[in-house]
C-alpha cells in the first residue's frame, strides 16, 4: 500500500532521467471578457510546460472545437488563435463579434487526465459613451465643471475621446484667462474613462458638452453655470407657478359647475 502511494508521486522523466514538468495554465487573466458586437474580442490563454502536448479552444454550448494548435477547424473565419512562435500564449480571437458568440469558451490541454480553462464572453448591443450623473448638470460660477465619461468598449478601446461644446472640440490649451482645462484619461481592461475638468467655470461655459469617443456613440449632458441663482429656487419657482396656474384652473371650473345648477 506505502509503495503504491509512492508509486503515484513519481513524476514522469525525460530520456535523459530528468523530471518532466507538466503543463500548467499561467492563471492571471481575466476569466470574464467584455466585447461589442462589431468589435475584436480575444480570450487569453497562457500555458506553461506545453512541451509536445496540444492547445485547443472549444465553444462550450455545442462542444466545437475551434483550434488545435495554429490550426482553425471552423468554417467561420472570425475565429483564430494568437500564438506567437516559442511563446506560452494561446489566445482565442474572434473578430466582428455577433450578440450569438456570447458564452464560455474553454482553452484545453490533452494532458492525461485533460486540463481546461474557462472564459466567459460577454457581448453587450452597442458601443456607448456615457456621462455619469443626470442630464443637466447645475454649477455656480466660477466653481469647477467636472464630467466623466465612460465607454463600454474593452477589448479595443477608442484610440482618442473628443470633448465638444456645442460644435466646437474643447481647447484643452486655452488658459481662458481665468484658469484652464484639463482632459483625464484612463483606459484599462474594464473600459475607458474620461474626465474633463473646466476650472472657473464662467457663464460663457454654459451648454452642451458632448463626450465623443473615436469608435462608440457618443453621450451629452447640458451644463448651467449660475451666477448667484441656486438651480433649486429655480426648479421650486417654476412648480409654484404651475401650482397657481392649476389652482386658479380649479377654481374656475368649480364656479362654472355651480353656476350651471342655478
Amino acid at each position: 500500500m506505502e509503495s503504491g502511494l509512492l508509486l503515484q508521486n513519481v513524476q514522469p522523466t525525460s530520456q535523459k532521467g530528468t523530471p518532466v514538468q507538466r503543463p500548467l495554465f499561467d492563471d492571471i487573466s481575466p476569466h470574464n471578457v467584455t466585447a461589442v458586437v462589431g468589435q475584436t474580442a480575444v480570450l487569453h490563454c497562457r500555458v506553461k510546460h506545453v512541451s509536445d502536448r496540444t492547445v485547443s479552444w472549444m465553444r462550450k454550448r455545442d462542444l466545437h472545437i475551434l483550434t488545435s494548435s495554429i490550426h482553425t477547424y471552423t468554417g467561420d473565419g472570425r475565429f483564430s488563435v494568437v500564438h506567437p512562435e516559442n511563446s506560452e500564449q494561446w489566445d482565442l480571437k474572434v473578430t466582428f463579434v455577433q450578440k450569438r458568440d456570447a458564452g464560455i469558451y474553454e482553452c484545453q490541454v490533452n494532458t492525461e487526465p485533460k486540463i481546461n480553462l474557462a472564459v466567459q464572453l460577454n457581448v453587450e448591443g452597442t458601443a456607448q459613451a456615457n456621462i455619469q450623473g443626470p442630464a443637466e448638470v447645475y454649477v455656480k460660477k466660477g466653481s469647477t465643471i467636472s464630467l466623466t465619461c465612460s465607454v463600454n468598449v474593452h477589448s479595443t478601446p477608442p484610440s482618442s475621446v473628443v470633448w465638444l461644446q456645442g460644435t466646437k472640440v474643447v481647447d484643452f490649451d486655452s488658459p481662458r484667462g481665468r484658469g484652464g482645462i484639463s482632459l483625464e484619461t484612463e483606459k484599462t481592461e474594464s473600459g475607458t474613462t474620461s474626465r474633463l475638468l473646466v476650472t472657473k467655470a464662467g457663464l460663457s461655459d454654459t451648454g452642451n458638452y458632448t463626450c465623443q469617443p473615436s469608435n462608440a456613440n457618443t453621450a451629452t449632458v447640458f451644463v448651467h453655470v449660475l451666477n448667484g441663482e441656486h438651480p433649486a429656487a429655480m426648479q421650486h419657482g417654476e412648480h409654484g407657478a404651475g401650482s397657481k396656474l392649476a389652482a386658479w384652473s380649479w377654481t374656475l371650473t368649480m364656479a362654472a359647475f355651480a353656476l350651471s345648477y342655478r
